[in-house]
């Protein structure tokens, strides 16, 4: 069999600094924007020539921090508790043959800057940073099926109550675009990033995830993320 290389058409910009931070699927956090900065010959207005025609993209991109692990036939998903295996080509486990991902997320707009295009994007699931490989339009006559089946992950997850401490909401409201970043961690952790087997049970650990230039700490208790406190995240100079 032949063996084929992939180049990077594009590289995302979003507010996920790491991987526990992003939502196990795309649209879950809608609040969340991010941009897709085009490289080399694929940074040019007339790629995207006619794009902007449609409101929703498919992203196909690279997991890139896992390559060096590996992947295994079987995986444990954490929509079934973390605990069931099944088959990789049943998941959308980041743990996969080839390690490419796909998403399906709201296209906002275009901009180019400096001979720089970007393409302007909402409900990412994507960490920042991650190659982007290809994009392909929405088309809801093809990529929409009426009465399709979702096996286990049939319906959405469910949600938890976030509310935040007096220290991190203080701590928001010292940045410019606080109202906006209290929203997205607000999205984020909703969906509860914990380990899968965590699901439903308290426990007494400090967790913590980078997003945008943040540290937000936060706790879970009876079924309700306590945010405790938020700090900017150490200078990489």
């Amino acid at each position: 069999m032949s063996q084929f290389t992939v180049e990077p058409i594009g590289i995302i910009d979003s507010p996920y600094q790491e991987k526990f931070a992003v939502p196990r699927q795309p649209s879950l956090v809608p609040s969340a924007k991010a941009k897709l900065h085009l490289l080399g010959e694929a940074n040019t207005p007339f790629a995207v020539e006619g794009l902007t025609q449609f409101s929703h993209i498919w992203l196909l991109f690279m997991f890139d921090q896992n390559i060096d692990k590996g992947w295994k036939p079987r995986v444990r998903p954490p929509r079934l508790g973390g605990n069931q295996k099944i088959g990789v080509f049943a998941s959308r486990a980041t743990f996969r043959p080839n390690h490419i991902g796909m998403s399906l997320v709201e296209l906002t707009g275009i901009s180019e800057s400096k001979g720089q295009v970007s393409l302007i994007l909402s409900g990412v699931d994507l960490v920042n940073g991650t190659p982007v490989i290809d994009i392909k339009p929405y088309l809801p006559y093809a990529d929409s099926v009426d009465n399709a089946k979702g096996g286990y992950a049939e319906s959405e997850p469910d949600v938890l109550k976030v509310e935040f401490s007096s220290e991190a909401r203080k701590a928001l409201d010292q940045q410019p675009d606080g109202q906006h970043q209290r929203q997205v961690i607000r999205e984020v952790l909703a969906q509860d990033p914990r380990p899968a087997y965590k699901k439903n049970a308290d426990d007494n650990n400090d967790y913590g995830v980078h997003l945008f230039h943040l540290n937000v700490q936060f706790k879970v208790h009876e079924q309700q993320v306590i945010v405790t406190s938020i700090t900017p995240l150490a200078s990489k100079d």
